[in-house]
């Protein structure tokens, strides 16, 4: 009887056991369902660096997910126009793009700022920004469009662009056509340019032809790509409108709300790996372009303080129009702003310190 009575436990534990497997195996499986999802990007598969950070997020996806979670890369123009990146993101078109949020400034100039503004924030200080409060007021402007975003690439400080003659005074500015990008164009028109916007894979086309007369793109190691060298070689710096531009990924964000938890904290680790990746990337590129642009021929110049004021005064001038007709604008800007006072009084006592030493260190080939 005791036997009998085991064996009639045991089978009953069995059925047991069998029916929580088969109630847990739906639950488990739900947690990690099968997704594929496309992205498309604002840049081409030739500017490497950039569009890679795209490549980045979705192999770390990927591996992540033992497969699970896919998501297919699309270069500039594959799917949609470069500059619509965001908006096909925005109707469904795809689920994700890797594009700058300043390209869609004829929305609202709000934009703008969750890439780079004139005489704004450096790269380390937008990373700062961004996960101290500032990429959370970028989507709660972004959330009412559908949509929501996480950095995605940094170029750090890029180069004033090339020309075609060269710059010394604020009056040779006047008149010259220059393919520029986010509100630098409309503080470049204060001081006489007219600003073209105009996607990456065109610029040298135009700029050959002499439809521009100047451009201003990344710096050394993907101008030396698109080869502007031997169409305008004088070659300026700083980019004052692109002191730390970012890249953001932008999803539906009805479909990022649809991801289980998992899978969102996901996406996030791989931004956060590939925002950082871009920047460690171009650092480590942009000397050695440089040398070998200057080798072909660029002339380097750097604007002029004249210049840099005129200019620096002028964007005050737009921002305080900007934030009188656009309160999304006053409110991530005023934030921004109050950031960047504390950001620079801190980077000037030890960065900017020790960095100009070594600097001088350098120059005296002691390094």
């Amino acid at each position: 009887m005791d036997r009998r009575r085991f064996f009639k436990q045991a089978a009953t534990a069995g059925v047991g056991a069998a029916a929580a497997t088969a109630l847990a195996a739906p639950a488990i499986a739900q947690e990690s369902p099968k997704i594929n999802w496309r992205l498309t990007s604002s840049f081409p598969k030739s500017l490497n660096i950039i569009f890679d950070a795209a490549n980045q997020i979705a192999e770390a996806v990927k591996v992540a997910t033992d497969g699970k979670f896919t998501i297919q890369t699309f270069g500039a123009g594959e799917i949609v126009p470069p500059l619509q990146a965001a908006d096909a993101v925005a109707n469904g078109t795809v689920e994700m793009a890797h594009t700058c949020s300043y390209y869609y400034i004829g929305q609202d100039p709000a934009f703008a700022l969750g890439t780079a503004i004139p005489f704004g924030l450096n790269a380390r200080m937008t990373n700062s920004w961004f996960i101290n409060g500032g990429n959370d007021l970028i989507n709660e402007f972004l959330a009412p469009r559908g949509l929501y975003a996480l950095p995605a690439g940094n170029s750090g400080t890029q180069m004033g662009g090339w020309f075609r003659k060269e710059i010394n005074t604020v009056e040779d500015l006047k008149g010259l056509k220059m393919r520029i990008a986010g509100l630098a164009g409309q503080v470049m028109q204060k001081v006489g340019i007219t600003p073209q916007q105009i996607a990456a894979g065109d610029v040298y086309a135009a700029l050959e032809k002499g439809t521009i007369d100047a451009t201003e793109f990344v710096g050394p190691y993907d101008d030396q790509k698109l080869g502007f060298v031997k169409v305008a070689k004088y070659y300026y710096a700083p980019a004052w409108w692109e002191g730390g531009p970012a890249m953001h990924a932008f999803f539906n964000l009805e479909k990022f709300n649809g991801l289980p938890k998992s899978y969102q904290q996901i996406l996030r680790n791989a931004c956060d790996s590939a925002n950082m990746s871009m920047l460690g990337n171009y650092d480590a590129h942009n000397a050695v372009a440089l040398k070998k642009l200057v080798a072909e021929g660029a002339v380097l110049k750097a604007f002029s303080r004249e210049i840099m004021d005129v200019c620096f005064k002028a964007s005050q001038e737009v921002y305080a129009d900007l934030s009188a007709k656009s309160p999304s604008f006053k409110k991530i800007y005023d934030h921004q702003q109050a950031f960047k006072k504390d950001a620079y009084l801190w980077a000037q006592v030890a960065e900017y310190s020790y960095d100009t030493y070594m600097m001088t260190q350098q120059r005296a080939g002691a390094l």
